[in-house]
């Protein structure tokens, strides 16, 4: 009884994870809008973006009306030019992003952080890491935690041949709809670098593109109290955050996460997730 409970609730977490206000379906050639949120091998190698971080968009992600299960599937996304770099909501919004895992040295504390604060957030996950630590991609799941592809390997993705770009993200969604129990909707390019063949496959695959607008920059490992800084300095209604979960040691990730959340609570922010709207 208890397990068919748990599988339910799974269920109905993943169904609504699916459900986000997101960028209208025009042309192929749209301009990017924002996310739509909701209320309340060896390790790949993290690193900077690839080119300078793209101007914010006026358009913006939506948030989610509703936690009940779809009756269609997911309007198909267009392909874009840009990645989405906003999230709407009501008030101060914001959303939480972790790159690079799951790792099973750090996701387990940011995760039990995030329960801690009733938080949700989104994990764009290696699909190498993703297949090797199934199990945290399920309590991703049981959580209410969005889960994004970010490739298999985290390469350049500029420098590959478009077979290649393909493998890499569909080899991704493939392990993470097995552990997760949905095939993904969002994607996230390694190092924030873009092309056009990206834009298509990622579209092809059924999955808007997401970037950031704050950057913690933990990835060089700055000391956890430069982290707190760029991300409290950062926070405005709107951006989503980007932080890592792997690719290199994150203990400064963990501990900035702790001081950081409930700051950005007691300021008055909402942290949530985006969903995608269904025909």
């Amino acid at each position: 009884m208890e397990k068919d409970q748990l599988l339910t609730r799974r269920r109905a977490l993943i169904a609504g994870a699916a459900v986000l206000g997101a960028a209208g379906a025009a042309g192929a050639t749209d301009t990017p809008r924002a996310l739509t949120a909701e209320p309340a091998g060896s390790l790949p190698a993290a690193g900077p973006q690839a080119r300078p971080a793209l101007k914010p968009s006026a358009f913006r992600l939506l948030p989610m009306t509703g936690d009940g299960p779809p009756s269609s599937r997911p309007l198909r996304p267009p392909v874009r030019r840009e990645p989405l770099l906003h999230v709407s909501g009501r008030g101060r919004t914001m959303v939480l992003t972790f790159d690079d895992g799951p790792d099973p040295r750090y996701t387990p504390t940011i995760l039990k952080t995030l329960r801690k604060y009733d938080v949700r957030a989104m994990f764009f996950v290696c699909g190498g890491m993703a297949d090797a630590n199934k199990d945290l991609l399920a309590e991703m799941a049981d959580d209410g935690h969005i889960v994004g592809n970010h490739t298999w390997t985290h390469p350049l993705l500029t420098q590959l041949r478009r077979p290649q770009i393909r493998s890499e993200i569909e080899r991704t969604c493939d392990v993470i709809e097995d552990a997760y129990g949905e095939r993904p909707l969002w994607f996230r390019a390694p190092y924030g670098a873009w092309n056009r063949a990206t834009f298509q496959i990622g579209a092809d695959l059924g999955m808007e593109p997401v970037a950031w607008t704050v950057d913690s920059r933990d990835w060089t490992t700055p000391g956890t109290g430069a982290i707190v800084h760029r991300v409290e300095h950062g926070a405005a209604p709107g951006v989503i955050v980007l932080s890592h979960d792997a690719g290199g040691d994150r203990s400064q990730s963990v501990r900035a996460l702790r001081d950081y959340l409930p700051q950005l609570l007691d300021s008055g922010y909402h942290l949530t997730v985006p969903r995608r709207r269904y025909v």
